[in-house]
């Protein structure tokens, strides 16, 4: 469904939920009330992508969670089919999509419980496609933001990226389903920025540094430092 204006495609996802209708995108023309992680703005303004893919998903919370990694293939997997730059698009953990080493493009995920499940999972994605954020907006040492069409002089439509994201993560949905998460982790660890080099991983008022060795099965990242192996479920990350 597309709108010509809401507050955010996520919070739209929540109030439609209860109509069991699944999968459904959202699609918003812009976004007055935007939300990134942690409750930070997302800037939206017309003509960049906008959208929330409402899901009713069997299985237990952390298995659902891991559909920020189907999410972000398939993000990867339109860009990469609108341009045909496959080499410039990395994907950063947990799950944000880098162009030229830039910030590209963000997903939040949000659910609801019921029991020891989720009534339904909201999938939001923004992507920069004709505008990004001034730098001096983000936080102090995150990655510059950046748009398709600056760094590539390519001009997507909304309905259009939609037009290719859809069928994508169909596709990858289909494989999660049907061979779980371990064939998607290869293809994610196959273009992840900064694998097997130096990161800082930030939870709250922690830092760790160390080298950036994988994720695992959980799709938690693993951080080995001087003194340990660590494998960190949630962070920050910091190049």
């Amino acid at each position: 469904m597309a709108l010509a204006s809401v507050d955010s495609t996520n919070a739209e996802a929540a109030r439609r939920a209860a109509g069991g209708t699944s999968p459904l995108w959202i699609l918003a023309e812009e976004q007055t009330g935007g939300r990134g992680r942690r409750g930070r703005p997302w800037s939206s303004p017309r003509g960049n992508f906008h959208a929330t893919l409402l899901l009713h998903p069997a299985g237990p919370p952390d298995v659902v969670a891991l559909r920020s990694f189907v999410a972000a293939l398939a993000l990867r997997d339109a860009c990469v089919a609108l341009t045909g730059l496959a080499q410039a698009f990395m994907l950063k953990w947990p799950n944000d999509v880098l162009l030229n080493g830039g910030k590209l493009a963000g997903i939040l995920l949000e659910g609801a419980g019921q029991g020891s499940g989720l009534s339904h999972l909201a999938i939001g994605i923004g992507v920069n496609l004709i505008a990004a954020p001034d730098p001096s907006t983000v936080e102090p040492g995150a990655l510059r933001p950046v748009s398709l069409l600056a760094e590539t002089g390519i001009r997507v439509s909304p309905n259009r990226f939609l037009a290719a994201l859809a069928p994508a993560y169909a596709q990858r949905e289909s494989t999660f389903c049907d061979q779980g998460f371990a064939p998607l982790r290869q293809d994610w660890l196959a273009h992840a920025a900064r694998l097997g080099q130096p990161i800082t991983a930030r939870t709250g008022l922690t830092a760790r540094e160390g080298i950036f060795e994988t994720i695992d099965a959980t799709g938690a990242l693993v951080l080995r430092t001087p003194g340990a192996r660590l494998a960190i479920p949630a962070a920050e990350v910091f190049f």
